[in-house]
């Protein structure tokens, strides 16, 4: 586990008690403290280990959203999020934790590994752990075209069986693993 200094994660952990589990809280707000301070991705990253599920989902949010720019500042977390954040079952985390997992650059095990948990988000309650681990296995198909086929195959089936949501964002996937 990373150690931090202790006024610092209070400060990041406390934007982010904010709210209850419907709410954003002040994550915008941590977001911006980061990324005008780099350091503090580290005190973010960890509020995702966070008792408080109200932390953990607001964490994981900002995480999420700081990486579509940063992907490399995920770099130094990768054996975190594949050995511990991935045990986190709590449908808010798990959906944004499908959008950061393939923007690790990963061997061959680990993208083997996050298919297989992407699989598995597939039978989470919740649609949208659903819907974003589609999302996850296409990214997956994207980085390593020997995945694409298994991909399209469950793409179909989701759009076949699944929610509205996931038929939407299936016929998306389906252009987007036609040109793979």
């Amino acid at each position: 586990m990373i150690h931090i200094g202790h006024l610092t994660i209070n400060k990041i952990e406390k934007l982010l008690s904010v709210g209850d589990l419907r709410m954003a809280g002040k994550s915008e707000q941590v977001i911006k403290l980061v990324l005008g301070d780099p350091k503090l991705f580290d005190d973010v990253i960890n509020s995702i280990l966070s008792d408080n599920p109200g932390i953990r989902m607001r964490a994981s949010d900002a995480v999420e959203k700081i990486s579509i720019n940063h992907p490399e500042w995920l770099k130094p977390y990768k054996k975190l999020f594949l050995s511990e954040i991935v045990k986190i079952d709590q449908k808010e985390v798990k959906w944004h934790v499908a959008q950061i997992l393939p923007r690790f650059t990963l061997t061959d095990r680990e993208r083997e590994k996050i298919f297989n948990l992407m699989l598995s988000y597939l039978d989470d309650k919740s649609q949208i752990v659903k819907t974003f681990a589609m999302q996850a296995l296409t990214d997956i198909a994207i980085q390593d075209t020997s995945y694409t086929d298994r991909v399209r195959e469950i793409v179909h089936n989701l759009m076949d069986n699944g929610a509205p949501s996931q038929k939407s964002r299936g016929k998306k996937l389906l252009k987007t693993l036609g040109s793979v």
